[in-house]
């Protein structure tokens, strides 16, 4: 005996039992993103009520029409990049110490940009090692996007979905590189910061790597890590105990100024910080090497 379903009409003359406004026929992620950038309205449907979402209540999804890509990019001094005639042993120490998988090469400088190479060719050719024959870094150099730093975030954004790239240099008027953007960049205006399984868990500040070795968010209370560290890291000439509650603002008082990527600040205490994530405005996250531990 076979059981027939039975259905009634709906009462707004939709297909039968759809309701419209159901999360299953509101629009998807990228629907949102794309009429964010032509500027329209989210598509609702006729007669629908009003329901909480938050792609609509979230104010960072209008950064797509108005924020710029400068106002995103990695300005060029800080962008973390090899030239055309980097050894094999370098390469490999750049991506090991930046913590990257993408990085531009350049002939000269970095105002001749050749394309970039990626993490995952340069282990298919000679291993995780970086070892197996002579690097030939022209032959695996991928295309890069340039676009100019006027250009809205969510035009750049749709141009690398649709041309499938996630790296652009930015180009000023007189064909120079002005900085660097990427698509994790742009996204994470929208939907805010992403992290990968390198990034600090959740509810902790910092994540123990080895032995007086600890990969910390920026905002790690200070108090807490000095007495996980069992040392007073204040005690310095360019630190005010006042005027510092973090590990962050600890290096920014120690340098000075944002370090950028990559760049090792020095405490006089023996504690050497890695910047390990930042960008022009603050530091996300940095490395702290702890030398009394680790002779300890």
């Amino acid at each position: 005996m076979s059981i027939m379903a039975t259905t009634h009409p709906s009462p707004t003359g939709d297909e039968p039992g759809e309701d419209p406004s159901s999360p299953a026929t509101q629009p998807g992620l990228w629907a949102r993103l794309k009429w964010a950038v032509r500027g329209g309205d989210l598509p609702q449907a006729e007669d629908a009520q009003p329901t909480a979402n938050p792609f609509e209540t979230t104010p960072s999804i209008a950064n797509l029409r108005d924020l710029r890509v400068e106002d995103v990019a990695v300005p060029s001094a800080d962008i973390v990049s090899v030239p055309v005639t980097i050894t094999k042993d370098d390469l490999v120490r750049t991506f090991r110490d930046s913590g990257l998988t993408r990085l531009p090469v350049y002939n000269g400088t970095l105002d001749t940009p050749m394309g970039f190479v990626h993490l995952k060719d340069l282990a298919l050719r000679h291993g995780f090692n970086g070892n197996g024959g002579r690097l030939q870094l022209r032959k695996m150099l991928r295309p890069l996007l340039y676009v100019p730093a006027s250009m809205p975030i969510g035009v750049l954004l749709a141009k690398m979905q649709a041309d499938r790239k996630h790296m652009a240099l930015v180009i000023d008027e007189y064909g120079g590189t002005d900085g660097l953007v990427t698509i994790e960049d742009l996204i994470e205006q929208v939907v805010g910061e992403i992290e990968d399984e390198h990034d600090v868990a959740e509810g902790q500040y910092w994540n123990l790597e080895k032995p007086g070795c600890y990969l910390a968010a920026a905002k790690t209370p200070l108090d807490e890590f000095q007495a996980e560290i069992n040392m007073d890291l204040t005690q310095a000439e360019d630190v005010d105990p006042e005027e510092v509650d973090t590990l962050g603002g600890l290096v920014f008082m120690l340098s000075g100024r944002v370090p950028a990527r990559g760049e090792v600040v020095q405490h006089p205490a023996g504690v050497e910080f890695e910047i390990v994530d930042a960008d022009s405005r603050h530091i996300k996250r940095l490395r702290a090497h702890v030398v009394a531990q680790t002779e300890a």
